[in-house]
């Protein structure tokens, strides 16, 4: 057994701690190291919320020649880099982040052996994309579709509907709501103007961020009588037609009572 003197095991124990910390801004695998604003945690992911900036940087390690080119990929596809953004070290900049960039992963590789690589993966957080007000006419005994996009990440806790200001009585009103985790719908088969003209608002709980909610003013309005505007044309123009092909066939005895 291997005895250590005091004081090499001293140094040892307060060096370990120091090159943790090293890493909790970085990720490295056979010699390839990605260091990134905000910084990696320790699962090889990068927490940002959306429209913020991530900046990455890859550079060689250990034994690889100082030269060696660097290749970064997103999501398997290539990144086009410069001519001075690929030799020991190479940066990208993803701004703004967008939502559809959750989850994207990074990588960046040796352009000569592609197994000396590290990854990084983001973690976009965003809210509902729920504000404002909207005002919606329905007709009466139409059907009545009213949406909310309740797409978040992390997901909403919850997600109500409210009817002036009260919890939506589904029985009463005939209502029903559907969650998808999309998109939160409350539908109605056939319009009441007592009984369905009114505000509305769906509002999304979310353990991240403050409440958001979207309004939607509904105003029944009367059927109106929709005449079948094509065929009525399509049959002056018969009528029309008819007519003047009579006239021409007829032109002469026509013209022989007109004198």
């Amino acid at each position: 057994m291997k005895v250590y003197p005091r004081k090499a095991k001293t140094m040892l124990m307060f060096r370990t701690p120091f090159f943790l910390l090293l890493l909790c801004g970085a990720t490295q695998t056979l010699g390839i190291i990605i260091q990134s604003n905000p910084a990696i945690n320790s699962e090889g992911t990068i927490q940002v919320d959306a429209q913020k900036t991530v900046s990455l940087k890859c550079e060689v390690d250990g034994d690889i020649p100082a030269d060696e080119e660097l290749v970064w990929l997103r999501n398997g596809a290539m990144v086009q880099l410069s001519d001075d953004n690929k030799k020991g070290h190479s940066s990208v900049c993803v701004t703004p982040v967008l939502t559809e960039d959750n989850d994207a992963i990074f990588t960046c590789h040796l352009q000569t052996n592609k197994s000396d690589k590290a990854s990084v993966t983001l973690n976009v957080t965003y809210a509902p994309a729920l504000s404002g007000t909207e005002e919606i006419k329905v007709e009466l005994e139409s059907p009545l579709v009213l949406e909310c996009d309740m797409r978040a990440n992390p997901p909403v806790s919850s997600m109500s509907w409210t009817l002036n200001g009260s919890k939506v009585d589904l029985l009463e009103g005939g209502f029903t709501v559907t969650n998808n985790g999309i998109t939160s719908r409350l539908q109605v088969n056939s319009v009441n103007k007592h009984l369905h003209e009114a505000t509305y608002k769906c509002t999304a709980v979310s353990p991240m961020f403050p409440e958001s909610s979207q309004t939607f003013d509904v105003i029944v309005t009367e059927k109106t009588l929709n005449f079948p505007l094509m065929p009525i044309i399509a049959g002056v123009v018969v009528v029309c037609a008819t007519a003047l092909l009579a006239i021409v066939s007829r032109w002469r005895k026509i013209r022989q009572c007109f004198k």
